[in-house]
């Protein structure tokens, strides 16, 4: 397992980089294992890269996870999830780069992010929370804020990342049918430390 987790974060580095052409020596060389091993492990670069998104998107739901509270406010849930999402794209910017070199197809993976948002979503508007009837529309549109956010903040370093998050969470809550002024308040409400939350999580 050590050399597989050799390669996937070798994997995760690249396609930070934006080196999605790598050829499988080149990686291989960056994780110090043999091609021999790569083989024993993977069946070709698009199966790694693959494993290495997969890795990133289900230590991202796990984080998420961690903060679940039964019977809570689906609008509260998704707001917390989209403003802590938001600091990680300053706070993890390898991971952010992974995320942003995939692209937007990731929200829309059977794991990760996309199915816990579209739960959220679906939830919230079943309980009348947000006001959408087409809960994968809505989740397609605050994907793109999220990407578009993270792109942000990977751009301009100088802007604050919490604040950034929080605004956009605020417009994304407002496009969902939550009025301005609780919107407001929701994004106002205490996050858990991301220190702690990260420390507990290096994956994420």
């Amino acid at each position: 397992m050590q050399t597989r987790a050799a390669l996937v974060r070798a994997a995760q580095g690249f396609i930070a980089a934006g080196k999605l052409n790598a050829p499988v020596l080149e990686i291989t060389q960056a994780a110090d294992v043999g091609m021999g091993s790569f083989y024993n492990h993977f069946d070709s670069k698009e199966q790694l890269f693959e494993a290495a998104v997969n890795d990133i998107l289900d230590a991202l739901g796990a984080l998420l996870d961690k903060l679940a509270v039964d019977g809570e406010d689906p609008a509260l849930t998704f707001a917390r999830s989209f403003r802590i999402v938001g600091r990680l794209f300053r706070q993890r910017p390898e991971t952010s780069r992974v995320l942003l070199n995939a692209g937007l197809t990731l929200m829309f993976a059977d794991r990760g992010l996309g199915p816990r948002a579209l739960r959220d979503i679906t939830v919230a508007a079943e309980a009348g929370r947000f006001t959408v009837t087409d809960p994968e529309l809505a989740l397609s549109v605050a994907a793109g804020a999220l990407m578009g956010l993270g792109q942000l903040l990977q751009n301009q370093r100088e802007r604050d990342d919490a604040q950034a998050a929080d605004s956009a969470t605020r417009g994304v809550l407002v496009m969902l049918g939550v009025s301005p002024g609780e919107a407001e308040d929701i994004c106002r409400l205490p996050l858990p430390d991301l220190d702690e939350l990260m420390g507990s999580d290096s994956a994420a």
